[in-house]
Formats: C-alpha cells, structure tokens, sequence
C-alpha cells in the first residue's frame, strides 16, 4: 500500500511519489521566537516528527528535513524594546527555549534549522527576481517597502482555494506604497525608531525581510527549486503559505509538491494562544508530566485534526503510556530468555504489523496505529498471564516496532534519562536490582526444591512488598516491576 497524505492545494488525499527516488524533502514552518513555547507550538513539531520517522522506517527513504527559525519580525521588536533588550538577545533566548522543549518531548533536530536573520542574500536575491520578472516593485513613496503584485500572478489562490476578489487587504505595512491594498510586503524599509542591527542594504533601500518572503527563500537555499512537502499550522494556510506559493512559483520555482497543515491544540473550542490568555507553558506542564506522556498526547489525534486539551488529557496520556510500559518491562525477562537461546529458536526479529502500516499509510492515521498498538498489549498480557511465551514475545516485538516508529518507547533512553552520566548511573541501578532480586529467586526455586514452601512463599511475599511482582512458568520465574 503506497503512503498517502492530504495535500491542501489538492483538497484530496494523494499517493506520496517523492521528486527524487530514494529520498524526501521536507520544510516546516518553525518558530517565531517572540516567547516561551506554550504546547500547542509543538503540535505541528511531533506531527511532522512522525512524518518524517514514518517516511523513514515504513518506506526506507533518506529524508532532509529543514525547520526554520523566524528571529527577526514586528512583534520581536517590539517585545524586545519593552523589556529593555536587544532585539536579537530577546530572539535567541526564546529560540533556545524552544530547542529544549522540542528535544523535551523527543522531537529530533531537523537536518537544518536555519535563521532569517542568516539568509537575507538570498530573499534579496529572490526579491530582485521577482521585479525582474514584473511581479514586485518598490513602493514609489520613498519608504524602501517592496511589495508583491497579486494581480500580476494569476494562480493567486490556488493553494488555499480564494478568490482575489475575496480577498482582505494585507496588513503586513503602511498600505500608502502599495498599488493594490492587497499587496503584501517582501521588505520593510528601515523606519524611525527601529534598532539599526535590524535592518539589511538592498537596491530598494536599507530594511529588513518579509515573513513570507524568509521562507521561500529558505526553503530553496536547503531543498532546491522543487521539494516534496511544506508542512505547517492550519492558521498559516493564509495568507503566509499563500504568499509563499505564489511568490515562489511567479519566481519560476516548482516549490512544494505537497502541502500539509495540522490542527490546533484548544481549549473549550478556541486555539491556544497567549493573546486569549489559554496557554499552557511548555515549562509549567513538564513540572506535573512526564515528556513522554506530552508527547503521546500531542501526537494522538489525528494530525490534521484539532486536539482539545482538557483537565484530564495528560493523566490518560500517563496511562497510556503506562499499561505500554508495565508490559514492556513485565515481558523483558521472557524476552531476554528466548534471545539467549540457540541460534534459530530465539526471539523473532521486530516488524510492524500489517493493521499498524495500513493506518498510517492511510494518511498518517495515527490514533488507528495507536489502537494496534493497545490491542496487541492487552494480547501480550494474556499470553503472558497464560504462560503462552512464544505468543507474548512476538507481541513485545510488534509493540516495540511500533512505539520505536512513533518516537514513543518508554524504554528509550532519552525518556528514562540515558545520555552519559545519567546512562551509566541508571545502568549500574538497574544491573544491581537485577542481581539483587535473582538471589532472592534463586532462593525461593531452592526452598521450593526442598519443600519448604513457607519460606518459598516468604520471598515472594518479600518481593511484592518492594513492587517486584513474581510470575512463574515453564522458564522459571520471572519478575517485573509494579503490580
């Protein structure tokens, strides 16, 4: 079954043929670093995340994917000015905390994450190509504004299906430069009162870039003229992916292949946002939330739709991911028995069931995988609970496959505090406790040989009172942790 996903321009779902065989490209719209990241930033980190994780594992291809950074715009100014701070000291400080929380809830570095602020030769370079062509021109009123001419570009609309006449004048600048109201900015010249760092030489005069006009350029200086997919919030259909389309292609460049937007995190129906005053800080949540319960929360609906957060959501995120991670650790010993046994007769390799690729081939379809996911963990516990080995190692398998193609093993180091020190530490424990509660059930299997059962019961009494709950089957005993 191809991989199929809903391109925005198509209103349909479309089979993913990529440009270059082998290999996908993807640009996703990043932050603007005006302040801290709230959760609902990272609703369209983790989507695209499992975009990228799934082109990857289910399809075997090399992917490129590049995230920007906006650093430079209006609101950062003017944020900045208020505290008392640089402009681009503000920026950097919010940048990095979205990079922490990114890396919080396991949202790899994209290949490249470039900043505006780092790439104004090539938006003058695309915004003298674009005059050249006769679709921009500099206002005539001395201001070192540049506008784009929707009316010189007759697929204007296409992407988010408008018609020009529909369309509201863009308030992206002073409209007295503009032939048409609708005429959105590639470059703001230089006004009284802005710092001088923030503003850039060009033909047209000095000033500084456009949002829509950083991302066009961006994306082509990391992807090329053509790329497989351009992802973002369904807030920057329009006007910013509209502008970027229409500039893009009245430039001459194929740009996107395939536009995907993703909902919203709400509360009580509206979008989270600091202007209504319903953020939650990505900071505040992790104090009372394990990263890997925000995460499975924010990946669980369907991409493209919106998640509504409420008092509960994160506490059955927990559980989810609980009953995921019980299992895991419950079925580890039986796992690691049958790895150790002659070669041919051992554990079966990982593999993805076919319901779980089937889901997400389906337009990344991520609350069907994480059904197979539920269903073959309840089957793991009653292979389990019915000394059927055989059976519940093949579900720890299916499970790990897909918690690993979904950045959702519980197991993984990075959500249990493995990187250097903390690795080796958290190795040394768990070596320990594993030494520790084999002697007690290497004692127990000895008074059980001699009949003494009292003392045999005693040690399994022992071992429940610390949490370690004893199974035995045809193996021997096994153990785990909780229960």
């Amino acid at each position: 079954m191809p991989l199929r996903l809903y391109d925005t321009e198509a209103a349909a779902v479309r089979d993913f043929e990529p440009l270059r065989p082998g290999a996908a490209s993807i640009y996703l719209c990043g932050a603007t670093v005006q302040a801290p990241p709230h959760i609902g930033h990272l609703r369209s980190g983790v989507a695209f995340d499992v975009l990228a994780r799934w082109l990857e594992v289910g399809h075997g291809l090399d992917v490129t994917f590049v995230r920007n950074v906006t650093d430079i715009d209006d609101k950062i100014l003017t944020k900045a000015a208020d505290a008392g701070r640089p402009w681009w000291a503000w920026a950097y400080t919010h940048e990095q905390a979205f990079t922490a929380a990114y890396d919080a809830v396991g949202v790899r570095r994209p290949t490249y994450e470039p900043r505006a602020t780092g790439h104004v030769p090539e938006m003058v370079e695309l915004m003298e190509l674009l005059v050249e062509r006769g679709h921009a021109y500099a206002a005539d009123d001395g201001s070192g504004d540049v506008y784009f001419d929707v009316r010189s570009f007759a697929e204007y609309g296409v992407l988010t299906h408008v018609r020009l006449d529909d369309v509201a004048p863009a308030e992206d600048a002073d409209p007295r430069g503009k032939r048409d109201p609708r005429d959105f900015a590639l470059w703001k010249g230089s006004k009284a009162g802005e710092p001088a760092t923030a503003s850039w030489p060009t033909p047209f005069g000095r000033g500084r870039p456009g949002w829509h006009l950083e991302c066009s350029a961006m994306a082509r200086r990391y992807l090329g003229d053509a790329f497989d997919v351009h992802g973002g919030g369904l807030d920057l259909r329009f006007p910013h992916h509209e502008n970027e389309q229409a500039q893009s292609r009245a430039a001459g460049l194929g740009f996107a292949s395939y536009w995907l937007h993703n909902g919203w995190v709400t509360q009580g129906g509206e979008k989270m946002s600091k202007s209504l005053g319903n953020s939650l800080l990505v900071t505040e949540v992790l104090k009372g939330t394990t990263p890997l319960a925000l995460r499975y929360y924010l990946g669980s609906a369907h991409y493209r739709s919106n998640l509504e957060h409420s008092a509960t959501s994160l506490a059955e995120a927990e559980s989810a991911v609980g009953r995921v991670e019980t299992f895991l650790r419950r079925v580890q010993p039986v796992v690691e028995a049958y790895a150790s046994r002659p070669a041919g007769s051992g554990a079966p390799a990982l593999r993805l069931p076919p319901a779980f690729r089937a889901a997400m081939d389906d337009d990344l379809n991520v609350p069907g995988a994480l059904a197979v996911l539920h269903d073959t963990v309840r089957a793991g516990n009653v292979a389990l609970d019915n000394d059927r080995e055989q059976f519940a190692v093949a579900a720890a398998n299916d499970v790990t496959a897909i918690v690993r193609a979904l950045g959702i093993d519980p197991l993984d180091p990075h959500w249990t505090g493995g990187t250097g020190a903390a690795s080796s530490a958290q190795a040394a424990q768990e070596k320990a406790l594993t030494a520790l509660v084999q002697a007690q059930l290497d004692a127990r299997a000895q008074a059980k040989a001699r009949k003494d059962f009292a003392a045999a019961d005693a040690v399994r009494d022992t071992l429940a009172a610390a949490g370690v709950r004893v199974q035995d089957s045809s193996d021997g005993a096994r153990w785990s942790l909780g229960g």
